[in-house]
């Protein structure tokens, strides 16, 4: 008697190709673009070098920027935030020595020339 069943046929592959662990296979030469970086943690670190407090605002506002959509630039609003703040405290250095300077000169100068306050 003959097997009243045709022989099984192997499966056929998957559709659409599978690659490994069953994920399909990646584009061929795809294309990863980076991250945008943020605009203000570029103009941090650019006016760092020129108007520190810009610096130290637009760093601020850049990180919030970057931790609420994930923008790149992270470490250049920090370096423009380290660096304003240290051009912030040398400004605020310089005009308390400044200060303290002419506040001494106009007392002495008044005690020496004998005229009273």
């Amino acid at each position: 008697m003959s097997d009243p069943y045709p022989p099984a046929q192997p499966p056929s592959p998957p559709y659409p190709p599978q690659g490994y662990a069953g994920q399909p296979y990646p584009a061929p030469y795809g294309y990863a673009q980076a991250p945008r970086t943020n605009t203000l943690a570029i103009v941090s670190l650019v006016s760092a070098f020129v108007v520190s407090i810009v610096a130290v605002i637009t760093g601020h506002i850049a990180l919030a920027q970057i931790r609420r959509t994930g923008e790149a630039g992270r470490g250049m609003a920090l370096a423009g935030l380290i660096i304003g703040y240290v051009g912030v405290g040398f400004t605020v250095l310089v005009f308390a020595i400044w200060l303290i300077t002419f506040i001494s000169i106009v007392t002495y100068s008044t005690s020496v020339s004998g005229v009273a306050s």
